[in-house]
């Protein structure tokens, strides 16, 4: 029978994190990740992977010290999601086949424009109208590709994970916007405290920061215009912030069964403790302004958790830097935690690394447990003005040593998909 000391207070298994990978802008690996986040420095620079004359937004955190075979966003979100989850392995002390289920968050995908119209010169001048569709299909019996096959498969990312890694079942992908990280940890906490699995692989990953999806992004207004300096452009909180800044990223966490993990003599580096999540119908893009939904998640992850609100002890905010989205996310935390919420830190990852999409909820994820391993709050860093109509200790500019206990990480996103984490470092 399963011990007390390996169930949490509903009688499920605690999941514990045993291994942790990570990619961003500020660089490879979790220790050049964190040591550049806990100084303050910027991952955003001046796109150069491809041309952005005329663009409004030029700017990006993005990933260009990575080999990529070839330029499109399922290679790129490949290789970051390989590298991560090599080293989350690494450190988790496993090696062969890894025998659990893989839960991948990915980006939407679709063939990029420059393939597409490489297809469309491939297929020749068109017959008769509408007829572009049995053309292209005609070209591609005619000669394979598997590059743009490959491409326009939205499973190809975790397929091609679960045979590197040897996860067991069909590997899951999901895309739930910005929510999606933090809804793949949850389905490994999930599939743990049901008994359907011992350990499972929980990897997020997004490398589709294209012109196509600067383009798209600008004209939902959602993006920085702020483009010099670019590591000035993010700025969370602040008053005169204009938009998010696209980025790149992957994250990878080994999650097991407390058990299981104390029985192999595995380092227990945190405890996934609650998970909530809320759908918001309000609109295709924006939040509820009243912040309902996302206060429904935040409650719904402590409940989970078994925690109060006194028991955080540091938040990691969704923190985008949009006008609308900061105000809705310091609202519904006001809500939820009162006037308690002026004394909890809360900064945002996403001044210094962009925003990851797909990516963000599992990155900040690992940034969180890291937070609770080394006693260091990173910064919101470009905070020097301040919105007084958000009242918040962001932790400003500058790192701040503090021991804590259990972290809030917030992930509201697009199209009304919201989740949250919960994560202590201790079981109890």
């Amino acid at each position: 029978m399963t011990s007390s000391a390996f169930t949490d207070h509903l009688g499920r298994p605690i999941v514990a994190v045993t291994g942790m990978g990570v990619v961003t802008s500020l660089g490879q690996g979790l220790k050049d990740n964190w040591a550049a986040l806990t100084s303050g420095t910027s991952g955003i620079r001046r796109i150069t992977r491809f041309p952005t004359d005329g663009l409004s937004t030029r700017i990006s955190g993005m990933i260009d010290f990575i080999d990529i075979p070839a330029p499109n966003a399922v290679e790129r979100s490949y290789a970051f999601a390989r590298e991560t989850t090599e080293e989350a392995l690494a450190q988790a002390g496993l090696s062969g086949e890894f025998g659990g289920p893989l839960f991948l968050a990915a980006p939407p995908i679709e063939p990029e424009w420059s393939a597409r119209f490489d297809l469309a010169d491939r297929a020749g001048p068109s017959e008769k109208p509408n007829d572009a569709y049995d053309r292209f299909l005609a070209v591609l019996r005619e000669r394979a590709d598997p590059v743009f096959h490959e491409a326009a498969l939205f499973g190809a990312i975790s397929e091609r994970l679960a045979d590197r890694f040897g996860t067991r079942g069909l590997p899951v992908t999901l895309s739930t916007a910005c929510a999606s990280g933090a809804t793949a940890i949850q389905l490994g906490v999930e599939a743990i405290r049901q008994g359907r699995a011992t350990r499972a692989l929980t990897v997020a990953t997004d490398g589709s920061v294209s012109a196509e999806a600067l383009i798209r992004f600008s004209l939902l207004s959602a993006l920085s215009t702020q483009n010099d300096p670019p590591e000035k452009a993010s700025k969370p909180f602040s008053k005169d912030r204009d938009g998010f800044v696209i980025a790149e990223g992957a994250a990878t966490l080994v999650l097991e069964s407390l058990e299981a993990a104390v029985a192999r003599g595995a380092t227990v580096l945190g405890i996934i403790k609650g998970c909530g999540e809320k759908a918001d119908h309000f609109h295709r893009t924006r939040s509820s302004p009243d912040g309902g939904p996302a206060i429904a998640t935040i409650r719904a992850a402590l409940e989970d958790a078994g925690l109060s609100e006194a028991g955080i002890g540091y938040i990691n905010a969704h923190g985008t830097s949009t006008p609308e989205n900061d105000k809705m996310e310091y609202n519904s935390m006001r809500a939820v935690f009162g006037e308690a919420l002026s004394s909890i830190p809360v900064s945002s990852n996403k001044s210094m690394i962009g925003h990851t999409l797909t990516a963000a909820g599992a990155v900040e994820a690992v940034f969180s447990l890291q937070t609770m391993l080394t006693g260091t709050l990173p910064p919101t860093i470009n905070y020097v003005n301040p919105d007084p109509a958000i009242d918040l200790d962001v932790v400003p500019n500058v790192k701040r040593d503090a021991q804590v206990s259990a972290v809030l990480s917030n992930s509201f996103g697009f199209g009304g998909q919201n989740a949250s984490l919960v994560m202590t470092a201790e079981p109890a």
